[in-house]
């Protein structure tokens, strides 16, 4: 018998505004965390925790990292993704966009994130989390469904 493997969920908010060079994208560039620190990534994201729903989380992230509530959330796709040859530990990740929301975001979390910035689609920052490069590449793609390190 071939033994399980465990899945992580995660959900991530890209909030989005139109600037002057297109649609531009909050992000944060992470530090003092376990993984990919002084890497730009979404400026919400998180695990989801038992008994919620991938939405729950993206809203509870969006108010615990940034400050900001009342997101009004659209569904982008899901990511199923590993980092191993073998499938030992899997991801699968909600990603969602929002255009409108209450309050003005700020880092809320200064011992995870330096900093927050926008930046147009056409011209992120360098570096990016890997698999958040992919998933802004396919932001407008119509995908429902994409992988990452397989």
């Amino acid at each position: 018998m071939t033994a399980r493997f465990v899945l992580v969920p995660a959900s991530y908010v890209y909030l989005l505004r139109e600037g002057d060079a297109g649609t531009e994208v909050l992000l944060q560039l992470r530090q003092g965390t376990p993984y990919m620190d002084g890497h730009w990534a979404a400026a919400a994201a998180g695990h989801v925790e038992r008994g919620e729903t991938a939405y729950d989380a993206a809203r509870r992230e969006a108010v615990e990292e940034l400050g900001v509530t009342d997101l009004a959330l659209e569904f982008a796709f899901t990511m199923q993704r590993t980092q191993h040859a073998d499938a030992i530990d899997e991801r699968v990740d909600w990603f969602f966009t929002a255009r409108s929301w209450s309050g003005e975001p700020r880092v809320v979390e200064p011992d995870k994130a330096a900093s927050i910035g926008w930046f147009p689609l056409t011209s992120l920052p360098d570096p990016m989390v890997p698999h958040e490069a992919h998933a802004l590449a396919h932001l407008s793609s119509g995908n429902a469904y994409l992988t990452f390190g397989f």
